[in-house]
């Protein structure tokens, strides 16, 4: 299978930047999926709307929250990188996601 930036731009995602936040992500990220299949046991014992309404809130907030700390951090990492490097491609990538993740 072919990766989609195999062949164009060559630098963008080989250097090896470090992302610091890794291990925070990874941890938020499994608190939340524990969060939600607590929230699906919910569902199954039949417990009341609201307040499976409000646990399913507090995992959007988290989830939020882990693309905050994954932005800030490719942001700090990467796009100083890709400025340095006058890397166009880079930067119209993290607008895209910006997009995405604010929708």
């Amino acid at each position: 299978m072919e990766t989609e930036h195999s062949h164009h731009h060559t630098h963008t995602h080989n250097h090896t930047h470090t992302h610091t936040q890794t291990k925070a992500v990874l941890n938020r990220l499994s608190r939340a999926i524990g969060h939600l299949e607590s929230i699906k046991r919910m569902v199954e014992d039949g417990r009341d709307c609201p307040e499976i309404l409000i646990q399913l809130s507090a995992v959007k907030a988290a989830i939020n929250n882990t693309g905050k700390i994954i932005l800030q951090d490719h942001i700090e990492h990467c796009i100083v990188d890709a400025v340095e490097h006058g890397d166009e491609q880079a930067i119209k990538e993290l607008e895209k996601a910006i997009d995405q993740f604010v929708k």
